[in-house]
């Protein structure tokens, strides 16, 4: 039985938006639905319409990425006023150049002439080989003072050329960046669709529930995380509900930016897990799911140890932890926690001593139609409100994936995707 979870949603952020990653939207701010039911999982029609606008996104950005590369390369053609002008001043200092050296060769000629003199020579004589000397003189102060001119010109000139450049370097390595964004979302956008697809199409299908008593409870992890040191916390899956979950599948992903909420910062976190069967620690795969646990008894819970450690060259930034829990059983009866929580943190800098600080806390777990985008500057999480999908064919495969889409305006907007998934329970 294949039991899925999709939760398609936006981090659509922008240079004055900061905290992108912890406001999490609609990935089609315009699909309104019209009950609670309905929002609770997109539609083909929706997902569509995400699909949709992550193409053009994609597209647009990568042809603000050809007009960069356009932009550029436009610098060094005649058609460059900046190239123009630098290759005029280049003229006119080499020709200012040249025009000294040929005044002060006439000076020493000048002056080898007028030492030449024989004794004998006339006070005309004298006094004219003097005046040659005199007038080569003024020529070759005019020339120094106009090749310092024409020099001066033509360092500016090739300043402003070269600080062109880099700012067109610059505009270039936003709008790549911004391609790789776009692509990833605009893949993350067909592959929820193509699964939605796919599990429409699915015979026998029957249908994953979400268990309100099945919980998944974050402690010990810190309001503010230094980075370069680990720090330990605990995931406690509990079943209260009144039946035994033959598989539980715990999901825990990590995810930060930098203070403004721009750069993502992800790749400098570590997560390992550990549990009473396994240990030793383990890094977190990339799938985001720990070892099952299994079986988790009516009543019961079970703790997973879990600990984070920031790179110690990452800068001060905000981070969040997002962890559910899904079950399947052997009657193929599946479901999971109704809500996909999250606890923010702080990151502070490497050598930071934030002293005493309160743990991180959960967001309520309500169901909003649309999630609300965390308020700048708070503490307190909210959750990402989702549902499960229908089950298919036979391969235990849970999954949640957070499809994000952003601003295609260089240089704005960052985007985080989270995808849930598991290898089919009987391998």
């Amino acid at each position: 039985m294949r039991f899925r979870r999709i939760l398609a949603t936006a981090a659509v952020a922008a240079v004055t938006t900061p905290l992108a990653l912890l406001s999490v939207t609609p990935a089609f701010a315009d699909a309104k639905p019209a009950t609670q039911e309905q929002s609770s999982k997109p539609t083909i029609k929706q997902l569509e319409k995400a699909a949709e606008i992550a193409q053009k996104a994609y597209a647009d950005a990568v042809q603000v990425k050809q007009d960069a590369v356009d932009a550029l390369e436009a610098l060094d053609t005649d058609a460059s006023p900046l190239y123009v002008a630098r290759q005029t001043a280049i003229k006119e200092a080499t020709e200012a150049a040249a025009a000294k050296t040929a005044a002060d060769t006439a000076v020493t000629e000048a002056k080898t002439a007028l030492d030449a003199l024989p004794a004998d020579a006339t006070e005309e004589q004298k006094a004219a080989a003097t005046k040659a000397v005199t007038d080569a003189e003024a020529v070759a102060k005019t020339a120094a003072e106009t090749k310092t001119a024409a020099d001066t010109k033509s360092e500016t000139a090739r300043k402003a050329l070269e600080d062109a450049r880099v700012a067109a370097f610059k505009t270039l390595h936003a709008a790549s960046e911004n391609v790789k964004s776009t692509l990833g979302v605009k893949k993350a956008a067909d592959k929820a669709l193509a699964d939605a697809l796919e599990e429409e199409g699915d015979e026998g299908e029957g249908e994953c529930v979400l268990e309100p008593d099945f919980t998944t409870v974050v402690t010990g992890l810190p309001g503010t995380v230094v980075a370069g040191k680990w720090v330990d916390f605990k995931l406690r899956l509990t079943n209260g509900t009144d039946k035994t979950m033959d598989e539980v599948y715990p999901f825990v992903s990590v995810h930060a930016t930098d203070e403004k909420g721009v750069k993502d910062l992800s790749h400098l976190l570590k997560l390992q897990w550990s549990s009473a069967t396994s240990k030793a620690w383990q890094n977190v795969d990339v799938e985001n799911y720990l070892d099952r646990i299994a079986p988790l008894k009516a009543g019961a819970h079970s703790d997973v140890k879990l600990r984070l450690k920031v790179d110690a060259k990452a800068p001060a930034g905000q981070g969040v932890a997002f962890v559910a829990g899904d079950y399947w059983n052997e009657d193929e009866t599946c479901g999971g926690t109704p809500d996909l929580t999250t606890y923010e943190f702080q990151i502070a800098a490497a050598g930071a001593k934030p002293g005493t600080v309160p743990p991180a806390k959960p967001g309520k777990a309500t169901k909003p139609p649309v999630a609300a985008p965390s308020p700048q500057g708070t503490s307190s999480p909210q959750p990402v409100s989702g549902a499960l999908a229908k089950t298919g064919t036979n391969s235990a495969v849970p999954q949640i994936a957070l499809a994000g889409a952003a601003a295609v305006a260089v240089g704005a907007g960052a985007v985080f995707v989270v995808r849930r998934r598991k290898a089919d329970s009987a391998a």
